[in-house]
């Protein structure tokens, strides 16, 4: 060994890496979409304090919170083809999925979007009950619906608010879907993995890693920080 860093092969090694950014951001992205519908339910659920359903989310959200991202991965994946076998076997159930053929894209998929669903359900609702009260009368005096009050009047205010912590709940997926290559997805994260094993220059490959996934969040944050802007102008012009 006669030096302890090889530049020249950590430069060599980003563009074999550059192709399964694709798998990083599809789960991210895929996730984020679901995360938000689950969390947005959630985040109804509490407001208007409807019974049952807000004792259940109330578990679900801290049972989220209170468990690692990884162990919540391992349980839907090695649980959800138990669950499933089940309900083939016990009553019928999904007989035309193939349990042993499910892409492991799938149950990461759910497995972010589960995860994401109870934090984002808290942003949710508080940017929600960050709009004037006000508005909810108004609207109501003109004889609009809960549903239209809901998306003409609140939501777009509201995401004006939760925007920032949005943009940082995406960046830390980004950086959280480096777990997926635990469940076999060969994604960047995964990728590394494998090259460094062949040349056992660990060192220079995860450095390479890193400035990917750095570089990556450097641009998602000058977008945030743009539509953030964008969306503050209209918000005084609304004002």
């Amino acid at each position: 060994m006669d030096k302890i860093f090889d530049f020249t092969y950590m430069v060599k090694c980003i563009p074999k890496l550059i192709p399964y950014l694709s798998a990083t951001m599809m789960v991210t992205v895929i996730s984020m979409l679901f995360g938000l519908l689950v969390g947005f339910f959630i985040a109804i659920v509490k407001i208007y304090k409807i019974s049952v359903l807000r004792q259940i989310a109330m578990v679900y959200v801290s049972f989220v919170r209170g468990t690692p991202l990884l162990v919540q991965l391992y349980l839907i994946y090695f649980g959800m083809p138990k669950f499933l076998y089940f309900f083939q076997i016990k009553y019928g159930w999904f007989e035309n999925i193939n349990v042993n053929v499910i892409p492991p894209e799938y149950y990461a998929i759910l497995a972010f979007s589960v995860n994401l669903g109870a934090y984002l359900s808290e942003t949710i609702r508080s940017s929600i009950e960050a709009v004037d009260r006000g508005q909810f009368e108004a609207a109501n005096s003109i004889g609009m619906s809960q549903a239209q009050i809901m998306l003409k009047i609140v939501l777009p205010q509201a995401l004006i608010v939760a925007i920032p912590n949005l943009g940082n709940t995406l960046i830390s997926t980004v950086k959280d879907t480096s777990l997926i290559f635990m469940i076999g997805i060969v994604d960047i994260m995964g990728e590394a993995k494998i090259i460094g094993a062949r040349g056992l220059a660990f060192f220079e490959i995860y450095i390479a890693v890193s400035i990917i996934y750095w570089f990556i969040c450097i641009i998602l944050e000058k977008c945030l920080n743009l539509l953030e802007k964008r969306s503050r102008i209209f918000e005084r012009s609304v004002v």
